[in-house]
């Protein structure tokens, strides 16, 4: 299937590894154009711009400025915008309960998940709509309809991302930019995976080991995986593209059949 991408303009934040890194070697694939926004630089990210049209951007989107220098940077070195793709976001498990979350930790979570796609939606809207055809993504979380404790800020900020685009799509749907959202269950990322990420911390605080965690938690869903990286990665791509051009408003959950609720 041609997603009829090829020669379009994007920026894709937290673009390092992970999702962000799939969604960017996706689009590259299809002739995009990619500004590619990560606070560090990866192997994989820097390989990928020596083979594709992908030109990397250091930026710590967490300050209230990098998201609008990302965007900035996409339009003077393309012309212009026809692809937004929120990725960035992060989680700390909360293993001593909520009232170990002070504000110091509510605000970390509710700038990285939710105030830096707010950030750069703002900077690229115009661009989006002046492109005629421009489409907003953003990777939310099975965990904006799914609260779990463990996590209860980093759900509460993805409740929220979810709810403002679904907002911004009525407002956007007439001058031709669709805004969606993808939900994703447990991905084989370092989020879950990695040193220091969720498997890990679940393990220490449960006196378990980490791949018991993984194990149980891939259970849960009907498939018995964790999706991967590059599955999250298509879907955002047909969302992005004129393939699913009366698209806009929805949320996408892609979980192997965790949630088991209409």
């Amino acid at each position: 299937m041609d997603l009829q991408l090829a020669g379009k303009a994007a920026v894709v934040t937290g673009a390092g590894k992970g999702i962000g890194l799939a969604v960017t070697q996706a689009l590259a694939d299809e002739g995009v154009r990619v500004v590619a926004a990560s606070r560090t630089p990866t192997e994989a990210l820097s390989g990928l711009a020596e083979r594709r049209d992908v030109h990397f951007v250091q930026v710590d989107l967490a300050r209230p400025e990098g998201p609008g220098e990302t965007v900035e940077e996409a339009v003077a070195r393309f012309g212009g915008l026809d692809i937004l793709v929120n990725n960035v976001g992060a989680v700390r498990p909360r293993a001593d309960g909520f009232l170990s979350v002070g504000d110091d930790d509510w605000t970390w979570t509710w700038t990285v998940n939710f105030l830096t796609a707010v950030r750069a939606t703002r900077a690229a809207l115009p661009h989006l709509i002046k492109s005629g055809s421009g489409s907003i993504v953003t990777v939310s979380s099975v965990n904006a309809f799914l609260p779990d404790p463990l996590i209860i800020d980093y759900s509460a900020s993805k409740a929220a991302l979810t709810n403002f685009c679904k907002a911004l799509s009525k407002e956007t749907g007439p001058h031709g930019v669709r805004v969606n959202t993808v939900s994703p269950g447990p991905v084989s990322t370092d989020m879950w995976l990695g040193e220091g990420g969720v498997a890990t911390t679940v393990a220490a605080a449960g006196g378990s080991a980490p791949d018991a965690v993984v194990q149980g938690v891939a259970a849960q869903s009907v498939t018995g995986r964790f999706t991967r990286p590059e599955e999250v990665a298509d879907l955002v791509l047909l969302l992005a593209s004129g393939r699913a051009g009366n698209v806009t408003g929805s949320d996408f959950v892609i979980d192997g059949g965790l949630i088991t609720t209409l």
